[in-house]
């Protein structure tokens, strides 16, 4: 991690890794968790796979959904980690993201109570850093890592 470019978050999560990664894999889990409640967010494309699509849309009242992200998985390995990037869209072709681009990595490791998540968030330069932490990178991903844990805790 470069903290002249990056931001991370670091949290247990209280439920085995199998159970975190199915909420974030599995499309109807990472509705209730992806987007800070109460906005909705909608799942439009998950393939969690290398050159994967990830594309998700959000509503503020439940009816209008917007482009929220466009995107593509970079790298996958089943209960361990995902890497994608919005500097790319869905297809592969260059993006100019808005707020901010950024290339994110979700590493899963046992932990004696659960899981130790780790989200590490790369940025271009550190404009681009410090842009997305003036939007509130610590509270928005902190609050949906935290809806996360609830998922992945309440699973049975």
């Amino acid at each position: 991690m470069n903290p002249d470019l990056d931001l991370a978050l670091d949290r247990v999560i209280r439920a085995p890794r199998k159970r975190v990664w199915d909420a974030w894999t599995d499309p109807a889990s990472l509705a209730q968790w992806w987007i800070p409640a109460p906005l909705r967010c909608r799942v439009e494309e998950l393939d969690v796979r290398a050159g994967g699509a990830f594309v998700t849309k959000m509503s503020e009242d439940g009816h209008r959904f917007v482009p929220h992200l466009d995107a593509c998985f970079l790298v996958v390995e089943d209960y361990e980690r995902i890497v994608f990037t919005n500097a790319l869209d869905s297809a592969w072709r260059p993006a100019n993201p808005q707020p901010v681009a950024m290339t994110a990595e979700i590493v899963l490791r046992d932990h004696p109570e659960g899981t130790d998540y780790r989200a590490v968030v790369r940025h271009g330069d550190p404009a681009a850093r410090e842009r997305h932490a003036d939007l509130g990178f610590a509270d928005g991903w902190g609050t949906v890592t935290a809806q996360l844990a609830r998922v992945a805790e309440s699973a049975a």
